[in-house]
């Protein structure tokens, strides 16, 4: 299933024992690896690691991804906050010092000092770590089916839209080859003809080997066939990553690759102005998938 790098999923639940109020949010961009910020309250932020662990093992691959949980504790179990005495003291102090160096007004007072939230030191019994990462992980994980179902919904309509796009320019190609067949075929034509015109006053016999071998020359260097059939070729690998279950944003990159390079032959060998006109159209199309690729996981 392709999947867009650009989604955003939410939930909120209680705790099994209903102690804890837990939010978690998920939103994505772009970007070439994955990039994941967690932000936790502090008290959680020994959580982080398996946050991003859990993401990977849900098979987000890439994305520059911001996850909020936020945990409103609604009833204490098992931790206890008791005070950093030696910071206590040291902050205290600074804050006399500032108010002796400035004549400040002295308005220091417990509720003003506890406001700073690094005095206080919170520890948790061992066996409540892992109890709040299984309550954490539960609506952690109804949030990833909901940004996942997001990723999938967007990168469907991607996938549909790539395949008109590729659907154009197999079009495209497809009237390029009728008229470089007949430009070749046509061209002995010409060829004979204007010779015809230059040595028709001197009376000088034509050799029709030569102009065999001027037109076969022409056909060999405006001869697309090799690109047009590895062209048909990156299209039928395109289908394949589109429909295929594992991350296609990178692969999809460089097939487009490929295919710039095939058209950009083609149009390097035109000699016909319909034929260069139909791969501006197909180098535009081209464009177009590149845009949309950057925004598949």
């Amino acid at each position: 299933m392709l999947r867009s790098m650009t989604a955003f999923g939410r939930a909120r639940a209680l705790s099994a024992c209903g102690t804890k109020d837990i939010t978690v949010e998920l939103k994505s961009v772009n970007n070439r690896f994955l990039d994941c910020t967690v932000r936790l309250p502090r008290m959680y932020s020994f959580l982080e690691e398996k946050v991003k662990a859990y993401l990977t093992e849900r098979g987000i691959v890439r994305g520059k991804i911001e996850v909020y949980i936020g945990v409103d504790v609604l009833q204490e179990e098992g931790t206890v906050i008791t005070l950093d005495r030696a910071l206590a003291a040291s902050y205290i102090r600074a804050l006399e010092e500032l108010r002796d160096e400035f004549s400040l007004k002295d308005d220091i007072s417990v509720m003003r000092v506890a406001a700073n939230r690094d005095l206080f030191i919170t520890k948790k019994a061992e066996d409540d770590l892992e109890k709040d990462w299984e309550d954490v992980r539960a609506v952690l994980g109804a949030a990833v089916d909901v940004f996942l179902a997001a990723r999938e919904r967007e990168g469907e309509n991607l996938r549909r839209d790539i395949l008109d796009k590729a659907e154009k320019i197999k079009q495209c190609a497809a009237q390029v080859k009728v008229l470089s067949e007949t430009d070749i075929a046509g061209h002995r034509d010409k060829l004979d003809a204007r010779i015809h015109k230059l040595l028709d006053d001197h009376s000088i016999q034509i050799d029709e080997q030569r102009i065999l071998t001027e037109v076969a020359i022409f056909a060999d260097r405006a001869a697309i066939d090799e690109e047009l059939v590895r062209l048909n070729s990156h299209f039928s690998g395109l289908e394949d990553i589109l429909n295929s279950p594992e991350p296609a944003g990178r692969r999809l990159d460089f097939l487009l690759q490929e295919m710039n390079r095939e058209t950009n032959t083609i149009g390097s060998k035109a000699n016909n102005a319909a034929i260069a006109r139909l791969v501006v159209d197909m180098k535009c199309e081209l464009e177009k998938i590149r845009e949309q690729i950057q925004n598949i996981e």
